[in-house]
């Protein structure tokens, strides 16, 4: 069976979100570590206070470790408490995807990179303003790119943060 080619799907900011192939996907999935897969692919949780992206003030955008699709920007970045990464807003709404989760015996929103649909964390709607939302992120699930460094493009889209 062969794959057809899709017509590019473009966020407000320019950016492709069309699914990447399977084998593309197969190809991204072989570079990541244990930690990495059992986050990503099986929607697992890093310990917290242990990500590696907690304390970083630097300047830059947050991207999705899987495809390189900018999900935060640092200056949505804050100090939540909880032990991992929080932001109050995404990059852009149409870069990540929200799915009810019903596991652990409560219900959560899980937050999901809108492009290669692997998973990132929770939103929970005690963020401070202007969203009041509190995007809870795993360390492992992102890739910080400081700016003036190229995004990542594991995907050959030609994708920037204009």
């Amino acid at each position: 069976m062969t794959e057809t080619t899709q017509s590019p799907r473009l966020s407000p900011t320019g950016f492709d979100l069309t699914a990447p192939t399977v084998a593309d996907l197969k190809r991204l999935e072989a570079g990541l570590t244990r930690e990495e897969k059992e986050v990503l692919l099986h929607h697992g949780t890093e310990a917290p206070f242990c990500g590696g992206l907690l304390d970083n003030k630097e300047d830059g955008a947050y991207c999705c470790r899987l495809c390189g699709l900018p999900l935060f920007q640092a200056r949505t970045k804050f100090e939540s408490g909880t032990g991992w990464p929080s932001f109050f807003a995404p990059i852009e709404e149409s870069h990540v995807r929200a799915v009810r989760d019903t596991s652990y015996g409560m219900v959560r929103i899980e937050t999901r990179c809108a492009r290669c649909d692997s998973h990132q964390g929770h939103v929970f709607p005690d963020g401070p303003p202007p969203t009041r939302l509190r995007y809870c992120i795993n360390s492992v699930s992102l890739q910080f790119v400081a700016n003036g460094v190229p995004l990542p493009d594991p995907l050959g889209r030609g994708d920037s943060l204009g």
